[in-house]
């Protein structure tokens, strides 16, 4: 499957829109593992297991990995999530961007050596960011767009002077990202969960493209004005504009016990699913 028919078969079947980021720092691993690198993947490996059934992906970043000379026990995890929940799609957040044979070369990173079914790219220098990773049939292309930092209004809020209607730059994105730039069907965008009227109006231009947003649960997004803002169906039901809402730091980190941390992460992950579902 493409990684959008994947992503809405692993809604559907774990009645999810969670996505479970997975930012692993050895001096936040549980008990006996804290401080210790050469952990992170038996730390993931196990939040993996505990919260399977209860999202509809998973999200590597892969700096934490990369930090801390672990690229090994990603790709490691990554086989392990295919192994265990191939049903899950996996977003390599990687934010990549660059262009030519640079590009090509992280396009091999994702979806190559580690297998992604998607990754996430800055945009900033156009479509030669992107064009590399459309190549790969079915891969999907998740790009920035309206983030939640501070200063994200440096630019992602300033307007196009010189294109029609002088959207911001973060409408423009979203545009281009509904239309031209989506030669494979399968790309998505950023969005913050801080801000939910923004949500929206990426939604006004981008019907029918998920969103990934980030920002619920440690850094005070609302799930259900989230929820509200992003997701769209049909009258009968059908989604016809995902949402994939991600959370880390209060899954990940739910218990530092070492007995107990797995089933903590399950406990947040179950009550943030329907917290998100009570939402739609």
């Amino acid at each position: 499957m493409s990684f959008i028919e994947q992503l809405r078969h692993a809604q559907t079947h774990n009645d999810s829109m969670l996505c479970v980021g997975l930012d692993p720092e050895p001096s936040k691993l549980p008990g006996a593992w804290k401080g210790q690198p050469d952990r992170i993947y038996d730390f993931c490996a196990a939040i993996v297991d505990a919260t399977k059934d209860l999202v509809c992906s998973f999200k590597p970043q892969i700096a934490y990995f990369a930090a801390h000379r672990a690229e090994d026990q990603l790709e490691r995890l990554m086989a392990h999530i295919k192994r265990t929940a191939p049903q899950v799609p996996v977003i390599l957040d990687a934010k990549r961007g660059d262009i030519g044979s640079t590009a090509e070369q992280y396009a091999r990173e994702a979806f190559e050596r580690y297998q992604a079914d998607a990754v996430t790219l800055s945009p900033f220098m156009g479509f030669d960011t992107i064009e590399p990773f459309l190549r790969y049939p079915g891969k999907g292309v998740i790009l920035l767009c309206r983030t939640s930092n501070p200063g994200g209004s440096d630019l992602q809020n300033q307007r196009l002077a010189d294109v029609p209607g002088q959207p911001r730059l973060y409408e423009h994105v979203a545009a281009q990202a509904q239309g031209p730039w989506n030669t494979n069907g399968q790309i998505g965008l950023v969005v913050g969960a801080t801000f939910p009227q923004e949500i929206a109006r990426v939604r006004e231009l981008a019907p029918t493209l998920p969103l990934l947003i980030p920002g619920v649960g440690a850094q005070g997004g609302d799930a259900a004005a989230t929820v509200k803002a992003g997701l769209r169906t049909a009258a009968d039901g059908t989604v016809t504009g995902p949402v994939i809402v991600n959370s880390s730091r209060a899954v990940l980190y739910a218990s530092s016990g070492m007995d107990d941390f797995a089933s903590a992460a399950r406990r947040v992950a179950l009550e943030t699913r329907q917290a998100l579902n009570a939402a739609r």
